[in-house]
């Protein structure tokens, strides 16, 4: 068993990493705060792993709410239907929502738990690799709407995460190489002997190995905790992780919310920001290069499909909730393990980050 603390003060909680976690009471029973909750997940994880949670769980008063599964459904309409399960459940501001599933369970439930009743304890149970190594760890929750990737949300802590690996085990092949970028991510956002490990060991992370996932995982919680005991509401270096994100979030928006996952969008804009910190003259060819290879070696995209330039998805990067003034905010890099935030793009970074390596 691994763990990992994040000790915020007067929310301070753990992240727990043990094979087999979601089947053990000892584990799971601590997150509930009295001994009432409601258990949010969505129709592909339920038939996989809810048994095992109810089992952990005996004597606890536990609801079950199974939402539709996909990034379209992360909505208001997702929301309110926690909010309605809730109300007919007859639960106070003693009871726990708990959260078993990917990144669009985690955000839609955890911002339901923000805002009910102002607020009620809630716990998350990642069960993708994105999940585990970013959007469980952190307290960001929220929703997607027309105008924008979670574009209305909360910061709102969780009492804890507990990451069972051996749930990679049933995730879907796209769903674990999306994953992966959001490890690229912390790497070259923060520390290059990680991004070492990644292209060393990324066979292992691909095959589903338990240590090496394991290993991966407890270091991006390890760097994002850090960086969020730092910054907890995104004032400042929190900031550096949305590296690639704000292409990403466009590449979403114009191709439609669930075309492409998360973690596809956000490797391609990873590549078009290390493009970009090229033309910045603060990467090399060479860099650039690798981190290119990484990303297509786990099988993601290094740029945006064809259809979409310059001319689909510049309008887009100013409603970017990271913007300022309308103008756009973007993560570049200053070296690897190295990031830093910039207002707007120079026309030479934009128009590299726009390049279509050769196939």
């Amino acid at each position: 068993m691994r763990t990992v603390e994040v000790p915020l003060p007067d929310r301070a909680y753990r992240i727990t990493l043990a094979a087999g976690a979601l089947g053990a009471a000892d584990l799971l029973r601590p997150l509930v705060a009295h001994d009432t909750a409601l258990l949010v997940t969505d129709e592909h994880v339920a038939p996989l792993h809810l048994a095992r949670v109810q089992a952990g769980l005996d004597g606890v008063a536990l609801r079950v709410l199974v939402l539709p599964a996909g990034e379209q459904h992360k909505s208001l309409a997702s929301v309110e239907r926690v909010w309605d399960a809730l109300a007919a459940g007859g639960f106070d501001r003693d009871a726990t929502l708990l959260a078993l599933g990917g990144g669009v369970v985690g955000d839609s439930a955890g911002f339901a738990a923000a805002s009910w009743q102002r607020g009620i304890a809630f716990a998350q149970l990642p069960t993708t690799l994105l999940a585990m190594v970013d959007s469980a760890v952190g307290g960001k929750t929220g929703i997607n709407r027309a105008s924008g990737k979670n574009a209305v949300g909360a910061f709102h802590q969780p009492r804890g995460v507990l990451i069972d690996v051996t749930t990679l085990a049933t995730l879907d092949a796209r769903e674990l190489r999306a994953g992966l970028a959001e490890a690229i991510k912390c790497a070259l956002a923060f520390d290059p002997a990680l991004l070492d490990t990644l292209e060393r060991d990324l066979d292992r992370l691909l095959a589903r190995e338990v240590e090496a996932c394991e290993s991966v995982i407890a270091r991006c919680c390890e760097l994002k905790a850090a960086v969020v005991v730092a910054d907890e509401r995104e004032a400042g270096p929190r900031a550096l992780l949305n590296l690639g994100h704000t292409f990403g979030h466009a590449l979403e928006r114009a191709l439609g919310y669930g075309h492409w996952l998360h973690g596809e969008a956000v490797a391609a804009g990873l590549a078009m920001a290390a493009r970009a910190s090229r033309a910045l003259g603060q990467l090399d060819a060479a860099e650039v290069g690798r981190i290119e290879r990484l990303i297509a070696r786990a099988g993601l995209p290094i740029a945006p499909p064809p259809e979409l330039g310059r001319r689909e998805l510049e309008p887009l990067f100013g409603a970017d909730k990271k913007a300022r003034g309308g103008q756009a905010r973007f993560v570049v890099l200053r070296g690897l393990g190295r990031a830093e935030v910039v207002a707007g793009l120079p026309e030479a970074a934009l128009a590299a980050a726009f390049e279509r390596p050769p196939a």
